[in-house]
């Protein structure tokens, strides 16, 4: 099944779930790499360079995640879920978004504070705005940083729920995004 049903999130949304999933992972691993890199390590340049373009690149496939969800809509909740867990799931799910979202427009306004354009892969590149707020760098960096972690741990709580529906529950939540 391509695209979703009323029960079933079809191979479309499953796959850019997981690719999404996956990319904020690493996103992370490297970030988290990258800070203790010093002025003579061999990746000092190359590794950030590697990072804002796959955060680009992340937030372009999240445009085409929204997009794809407005077109193909979701399943809807399990019969077996309680009110309280519906408003939380949807409540976790808008903030996982903004989140994503808000820690890419940090990665920009990081990389371009200086007045350079962003460039993806030497594909392309994307113009700076230039210095918005004073600091720029450091104030977005700092951000940056946070809602990182909080994103993490936001997924770490998503996948926790997923599991605990799996195991404790025992109904199809986790099975409808396998």
């Amino acid at each position: 099944m391509l695209t979703n049903s009323d029960s079933q999130f079809g191979i479309i949304s499953k796959s850019i779930h997981w690719l999404v999933a996956i990319t904020v992972f690493g996103l992370f691993g490297v970030g988290l790499w990258m800070v203790d890199l010093t002025y003579y390590d061999s990746w000092y340049r190359t590794a950030p360079s590697y990072h804002k373009s796959v955060g680009v690149l992340l937030g372009v496939l999240m445009i085409a995640r929204v997009l794809w969800m407005l077109r193909a809509g979701k399943p809807k909740p399990l019969v077996s879920h309680q009110r309280w867990e519906v408003i939380s799931a949807k409540a976790t799910h808008v903030l996982l978004y903004v989140l994503v979202f808000s820690i890419i427009t940090s990665g920009y306004l990081i990389s371009t504070a200086d007045g350079r354009g962003l460039e993806v892969f030497n594909w392309f590149q994307i113009p700076s705005l230039g210095e918005v707020i004073e600091n720029q760098e450091d104030v977005a960096g700092e951000v940056h940083e946070l809602l990182a972690f909080g994103l993490i741990g936001l997924v770490v709580l998503h996948a926790a729920a997923a599991i605990k529906h799996h195991f404790i529950d025992k109904d199809l939540t986790l099975k409808r995004m396998l």
